[in-house]
């Protein structure tokens, strides 16, 4: 079998009875997830020997079924299409639609919302796949590891989102990768509650547990008790989650008497790991979770084109707060200055190459040429790093480095700093185009409930005073009830800054 994916889940289900996924529905061992894949590939192909790198579309709620789906239109020699049960159905036409698939695997009880996307499109449901019966013929071998197994879409905050190529070899390299420098053992369990159309949930989580024979236990969606249950009833090692979700976790936490707290605690203490990314981690919620579990997040780097590619230790020791850790083996990293140039500590971009980085975005030759310089890819991060190869991440060159008064500006650093601020709960800082700075800097706040404390514009910007460089201290401070947030919990920035210069936040 040229596939190294494959082959890995080939050889767990022969030589691993062990139980790989848990959901609301039941279990299944790692040999029933395969034969499950088998028999959906046996349904997808329709008595042809393989996909051909046809896009299947898959439409189902979190669990084993979504799994064997996805499973066996890779086995099939297809291209899986995850999509969000969350989008509107006009949504979800468009991304089937741009990928050129020409099969959804969709639940009857998502079928409203998958209306336009049936339209002209053979659909599959997860009982179907189960009905034929399994095989696994010659032409699985003959899948390359260079062959795309999956097609993620990029958040999309700037402009439309662009289908990500994701290989086999991706998969099994990055799988490897995070299985060594985490220390995954076959007998971790996994508690998933990340959206499965996001590598975060697809492949640095689940997949990553899978192909280290742990087991997954997959929730139907997070919820911020349910996920405080799951830990405090024992057995659980491993959680990953996104910074919007420590900071859910610690408000249900906040608002419960001591016993359940203490009971919660423990459930926390039990972790091996537990990781936070897609986002930065604001040093606050880090030292929060450290009191509750004796270790903050561990924090890495990482994004839908290069899979992780940097990562804080497992010692929590030798964690830093704020940073996102060296360089994993097989990865190289450099930071570069506006002209390309080598920096030795920046700031400057990131820029990755190495076996776990994409080749290329699906039919956008011109944004594939773009994101790449001589075999780098081009992460649109801004970075610094230390003596001893430890990173720290400034922000998006697109929205998170703001030029003001002639500055050049984090606008991750002030809100760190702001978010000390007893009467803030959540912070976005964005720049607003404007004819004297350039960047006009705006701290849009979400206030702190249920808590005497005064949150008005005056005294939020004499505070920042005493902690900021006068140049750094917003100009303009909004008070909101939220934030916008995308799928992964990632305050979308482009809205904030559309709507303030629409007039319609002040």
């Amino acid at each position: 079998m040229r596939s190294p994916f494959l082959a890995r889940f080939r050889g767990l289900a022969a030589g691993h009875p062990a139980v790989a996924i848990e959901d609301d529905q039941g279990s299944r061992s790692f040999s029933a997830l395969y034969e499950g894949a088998l028999r959906a590939r046996e349904a997808l192909c329709s008595g042809t020997t393989s996909l051909e790198g046809r896009r299947v579309a898959i439409l189902l709620p979190p669990g084993a079924a979504w799994v064997e789906a996805f499973l066996g239109i890779v086995a099939g020699g297809g291209v899986a299409v995850p999509l969000s049960p969350l989008y509107p159905p006009a949504e979800l036409s468009w991304f089937a639609a741009d990928a050129g698939a020409d099969t959804a695997i969709v639940a009857a009880e998502l079928d409203e919302r998958a209306s336009l996307l049936a339209a002209g499109r053979r659909i599959l449901r997860p009982e179907d796949l189960l009905a034929a019966s399994p095989s696994e013929p010659a032409a699985i071998a003959a899948i390359a590891p260079t062959d795309t197994a999956l097609l993620l879409y990029t958040s999309g905050t700037t402009g439309k989102p662009k289908g990500a190529r994701i290989t086999h070899e991706n998969l099994a390299v990055q799988g490897e990768l995070l299985r060594a420098a985490w220390g995954y053992r076959d007998d971790d369990a996994l508690l998933h509650a990340l959206p499965l159309h996001h590598l975060h949930g697809l492949g640095i989580s689940l997949l990553t547990t899978l192909l280290a024979g742990a087991r997954a236990r997959m929730l139907p969606r997070f919820e911020a008790r349910r996920v405080w249950e799951a830990l405090a009833g024992g057995g659980i090692t491993v959680w990953m989650a996104v910074p919007t979700m420590y900071q859910k976790l610690l408000e249900a936490f906040d608002a419960e008497g001591p016993a359940t707290q203490a009971r919660w605690a423990a459930g926390a203490r039990g972790l091996r790991l537990a990781t936070s990314g897609s986002a930065a981690l604001p040093v606050t919620l880090a030292a929060r979770w450290r009191a509750l579990s004796g270790a903050i997040p561990l924090e890495r780097f990482g994004m839908t084109e290069i899979g992780v590619g940097m990562s804080n230790p497992l010692d929590p020791e030798a964690r830093r707060a704020g940073s996102v850790g060296p360089a994993l083996p097989t990865v190289s990293a450099r930071i570069v200055d506006d002209a390309g140039a080598d920096l030795e500590a920046g700031p400057g971009e990131l820029y990755i190459r190495g076996p776990s980085v994409f080749p290329g975005y699906w039919q956008r030759e011109e944004a594939t040429a773009a994101a790449f310089a001589d075999g780098w890819f081009k992460t649109g991060d801004v970075a610094e790093r230390t003596p001893d190869g430890y990173v720290r991440l400034l922000g998006r060159t697109s929205v998170d480095i703001l030029k003001s008064g002639g500055y050049k500006l984090s606008a991750l650093e002030i809100e760190e700093a702001l978010r000390d601020h007893d009467a803030i709960a959540e912070i976005a800082v964005v720049g607003v185009p404007d004819e004297t700075w350039g960047d006009r800097v705006v701290a849009v706040v979400v206030p702190v409930s249920g808590r005497d404390v005064e949150c008005s514009e005056e005294l939020l910007r004499a505070w920042a005073r005493e902690r900021l460089a006068v140049y750094k201290v917003p100009r303009q401070v909004i008070v909101v009830a939220s934030l916008p947030r995308n799928a992964l919990g990632k305050v979308v920035k482009p809205e904030l800054m559309k709507a303030i210069v629409a007039g319609a936040l002040r």
